[in-house]
């Protein structure tokens, strides 16, 4: 087994990272002085994860869109009964979420954590399914979309997701459809399993207060040793140009909702993670709550409450999206595209870069006292091909050069869209 602790000068913080024999990468923060502990085991595989071939496969497979979502699903029953039962004996508050890149299974936990980590090793690498109990799982799910889809907030911005990508699967709901999740059975289900939940592409993270020597015990204990794997991912090539620059859906709201979107060139899996946190600095400098475009906004009645900027990366994927509510959301639209395209002709003062690289860094900083932000964090970066203090030392070390550049190249107007949903 090979360990290595990984240390930040900077910071003055480490972690243990471990090559387990199963093939299981643990990365392990113990944090003095904490209560609580926050485990994440995790699988590459998410919602875009629809066309694939291992080494072994002479042909793609296909599958139904909303199928990594169905997986997280099923994986918390047993023949002997449900994950969350043997959670209860513990007081362990367990969870688990699919996005677009990657299915995560966690816990929170102040006591009997050796256990915990046993439970959550040990259902996640053993899957059951059945015909009947598959089936019985569609109307569930079938019930979330549906709910999903009468949803203003969700359908904004996925209606935005579609408006700016062509073919990329990112512009599909995470869920799938209706229709997509009527075609999964069981021997789907382990197909992809079989594939995406192997060890040698998962990930354990752990931080807060635990014994990293508990960890250890319960892995040798409960995995057995997974043959290495090499999944290829079929990806569509996007063009630059979005499928359609404004999108209108009629639902009961009291005040238009939007999401402006601008989508950037696809630099590659990590590229795109470090071009992700520079984007959040040029959100920051162009549409923040300090700007000139904010406070003419909220002057102007355009806002109600603000606006939120956020960015979102992934494998082939990139892009930055504003969102907020408007009784004129096309001017706001255009107010937002005008701001970009003035930053681009004045470029960044000094004093503006240095506030924002400041609180940029005050806020990564600040996950390091948040157990389940480092475990978080620790995942996103680890299947972005990137170190945890790689973030730090991005921002630390980030020039108004860099900014200008991917100013320039990610946020274009002919490569932006609106979504508004009204009543």
């Amino acid at each position: 087994m090979k360990q290595e602790i990984v240390r930040n000068e900077r910071i003055g913080e480490e972690y243990l990272r471990i090559e387990h024999p199963s093939g299981l990468t643990m990365l392990l923060y113990p944090m003095k002085g904490f209560s609580t502990s926050y485990a994440m085991f995790s699988t590459k595989y998410g919602s875009i994860d629809v066309c694939f071939k291992t080494e072994k496969d002479k042909d793609f497979v296909t599958v139904p869109a909303g199928i990594a979502h169905y997986l997280e699903h099923k994986m918390f029953e047993s023949e002997d009964g449900d994950a969350f039962d043997r959670y209860a004996k513990t007081g362990a508050s367990a969870n688990a979420f699919t996005s677009f890149d990657k299915t995560c299974y966690l816990f929170a936990c102040s006591d009997q954590f050796r256990e915990s980590i046993e439970i959550l090793l040990d259902f996640v690498t053993d899957p059951y399914f059945t015909k009947e109990t598959v089936e019985k799982e569609q109307g569930i799910i079938a019930q979330e979309i549906r709910m999903y889809d009468d949803d203003p907030g969700w359908r904004v911005m996925f209606n935005l997701l579609e408006s700016m990508y062509q073919k990329n699967s990112v512009k599909v709901d995470i869920a799938g459809t209706v229709e997509s999740i009527a075609q999964i059975d069981a021997d789907l289900l382990y197909r992809c399993y079989n594939t995406f939940y192997n060890l040698n592409n998962m990930v354990l993270t752990v931080a807060g207060n635990f014994d990293p020597q508990d960890v250890i015990d319960a892995a040798d204990q409960v995995l057995k040793k997974a043959e290495p794997i090499q999944i290829e991912r079929k990806v569509e090539e996007e063009p630059a140009e979005v499928a359609r620059k404004r999108f209108v859906q009629h639902l009961p709201v009291a005040t238009p909702m939007f999401y402006i979107g601008f989508k950037s060139p696809n630099a590659g899996e990590t590229q795109n993670f470090r071009n992700m946190i520079y984007d959040e600095m040029i959100l920051d400098l162009v549409t923040g709550e300090t700007t000139e475009l904010y406070k003419k906004l909220y002057e102007q009645g355009l806002i109600n409450g603000g606006i939120i900027g956020e960015t979102m990366a992934g494998r082939d994927y990139l892009c930055s999206m504003i969102s907020g509510e408007s009784k004129d959301p096309d001017s706001v639209y255009e107010q937002i595209a005008e701001a970009f395209e003035q930053a681009k002709m004045n470029g960044i003062a000094d004093e503006n870069f240095e506030r924002i690289k400041k609180s940029t860094y005050g806020r990564y900083l600040g996950m390091f006292g948040k157990p389940e932000s480092i475990a978080a964090a620790t995942v996103n970066c680890y299947f972005a091909g990137m170190d945890l203090y790689e973030l730090i030392e991005l921002v630390a070390n980030s020039t108004k050069e860099e900014l200008m550049e991917r100013l320039k190249a990610d946020f274009l107007t002919e490569n932006s869209s609106i979504s508004i949903v009204m009543a």
